[in-house]
């Protein structure tokens, strides 16, 4: 049987292109994988105090809000934090994290002049050494370290290692005010070394978070990491000082009152895996 040499090659060559096209199809449809991994990670942030509450009562019978962070300084916080955390394959998420807070505002302490009769004039001056003039910067610094765990839930058809992200996380806190002085200024007596400890607001405490938001691994890029949440916190905090003088709050021995604060805030945090790059295989079929 004699064969057509046109017919047979342009069957072959119909033949190895549908070949060709077929595997090529099947070359560029991406296989996702989700992996298991450790994550480092360092965040910024902002964070806003809410109206919360303290154990001690109003004038008027009512519960006080007079001595809280809300009350104390005023907003927002920068927040710089630290994360570690380990990603399953199952997408859930087990954390361990550290946050350092200060007020955005290098002097952000309400009310000082009220609050610190003993150290200010009703001017709002404060006489250092030699009657001069002192210069004192009040600031909020509080400081966190929380565990907890979470998960994410993909909505990138190509990428199962990203998506909308809750968690929560709980630990202790601590928080307290801090006077800085220029060293080129003289000295104020009243804020020198343990006497300042009257006026800090020195407190301890637990804190808990819940928060929401988008974690991104890049399939390609090691360094294109990242999270965006949103965040609520609920501080629970007790006086660790012995003795606090605060005129605003009628303070002149020890403090004995309960408080429990609210911040909601805003965190960006870098990630980096330490895998590499995230499983993106090509396959066959």
């Amino acid at each position: 049987m004699k064969i057509d040499k046109k017919i047979f090659f342009s069957a072959i060559f119909a033949l190895a292109t549908a070949i060709f096209c077929g595997v090529a199809e099947a070359q560029i449809k991406p296989k996702d994988d989700t992996i298991a991994c450790p994550i480092i990670g360092f965040g910024v942030g902002l964070n806003a105090p809410l109206p919360g509450w303290s154990m001690a009562t109003a004038e008027d019978g009512s519960t006080s809000t007079q001595g809280t962070m809300a009350d104390l300084y005023s907003a927002p916080y920068l927040d710089f934090g630290v994360l570690a955390a380990y990603k399953f394959k199952s997408n859930w998420l087990a954390t361990l994290e550290g946050d350092l807070w200060f007020g955005a505002s290098s002097d952000n302490l309400t009310h000082r002049t009220e609050r610190m009769g003993d150290v200010y004039t009703p001017e709002d001056i404060v006489i250092s050494f030699g009657g001069y003039d002192g210069v004192v910067t009040c600031y909020n610094r509080g400081i966190a370290v929380r565990a907890g765990g979470g998960r994410f839930f993909p909505v990138i058809k190509s990428n199962h290692n990203s998506g909308i992200m809750a968690r929560m996380s709980g630990g202790w806190f601590s928080q307290r005010t801090v006077f800085s002085q220029d060293r080129n200024e003289t000295p104020v007596p009243q804020l020198s070394d343990r006497y300042r400890r009257l006026y800090d607001h020195y407190r301890n405490g637990v804190i808990l978070t819940e928060a929401v938001g988008f974690l991104f691994m890049s399939n390609n890029l090691n360094l294109v990491n990242f999270s965006a949440e949103i965040t609520l916190s609920e501080c629970l905090s007790w006086s660790s000082r012995n003795y606090m003088l605060d005129n605003r709050l009628g303070l002149n021995g020890k403090d004995g009152n309960t408080y429990f604060d609210l911040m909601l805030g805003v965190k960006f945090t870098w990630m980096f895996p330490l895998r590499g790059r995230t499983a993106y295989e090509y396959y066959f079929y």
